[in-house]
C-alpha cells in the first residue's frame, strides 16, 4: 500500500516583542495541523523571534527551508497598522520560493484582533504570487489566552476557525503543488 502524499506546513511565527504571544499562537497552530491529519507531521515552526538574522542573513539555508514547504501560515500580530517588520523582511527577502503557495493567516490584537495586519498581508502575499485563503483566525485580546504554563488555549470558537482555516489551506494549496517549482517540476516562466 504506497503511502499517501501530505503537503509540507510552514508556520511562521512574526511576533518578536518582549511580551510578545505569538511563541504560544504558533505552538498552538502547529498543534492543530498535527491534529487535522492532512498535513504532513513535520509541521515546520520558523519563529522569527528565535531564528532572526542568522536566518535571514543566509539567504540559500531560508530560500531551502521556504522552498521545502507547500503552504504557510502566518501568525501575526498587528504593529503600526500593518504587520511587523520582521515578518515583511522575511518575506521580501525571497521571490519565487513563494510563488503559487497558499497561505492563510492567523492575526491577534487588542480589541480588534489584527484586522489591519490581515489586510495588508493579503496584499504583500498576492504581490509574491502567493495565494491567500479566504478563512482566517482573528484572536482579540490573546494573551487573555495563554495559561500559566505559557501554553495558548483558545476555547471551542477559535479551535474551530482554525480547523476551518486549515480544511480551506488543504483545498486551495494541494492543486497548487504542481505549481510551485523545485526538484521534478518546471518553473513557468515569464512571458
Amino acid at each position: 500500500m504506497s503511502k499517501m502524499f501530505k503537503p509540507v506546513l510552514q508556520i511562521i511565527v512574526a511576533d518578536s516583542r518582549p511580551s510578545r504571544v505569538g511563541a504560544a499562537v504558533g505552538g498552538w497552530i502547529a498543534e492543530a495541523a498535527r491534529a487535522h491529519g492532512d498535513f504532513d507531521v513535520d509541521v515546520d515552526v520558523v519563529d522569527l523571534a528565535e531564528a532572526g538574522p542568522p536566518l535571514l542573513e543566509h539567504p540559500r539555508r531560508w530560500s531551502a527551508r521556504v522552498r521545502r514547504a507547500h503552504a504557510f501560515v502566518l501568525v501575526t500580530p498587528e504593529e503600526d497598522d500593518g504587520c511587523p517588520a520582521a515578518l515583511r523582511d522575511a518575506l521580501d527577502r525571497l521571490d519565487r520560493e513563494w510563488w503559487y503557495k497558499a497561505v492563510s493567516l492567523v492575526a491577534y490584537g487588542g480589541v480588534s484582533a489584527g484586522p489591519r495586519a490581515v489586510q495588508r498581508l493579503r496584499q504583500v502575499t498576492g504581490a509574491l504570487r502567493m495565494v491567500p485563503v479566504t478563512d482566517t483566525v482573528s484572536i482579540p485580546s490573546a494573551d487573555r489566552y495563554v495559561d500559566e504554563d505559557g501554553a495558548f488555549r483558545g476555547g471551542e470558537l477559535v479551535d474551530a476557525s482554525a480547523k476551518r482555516m486549515l480544511d480551506e489551506l488543504l483545498l486551495v494549496g494541494a492543486p497548487l503543488i504542481p505549481l510551485q517549482g523545485g526538484e521534478g517540476r518546471t518553473e513557468r516562466p515569464l512571458t
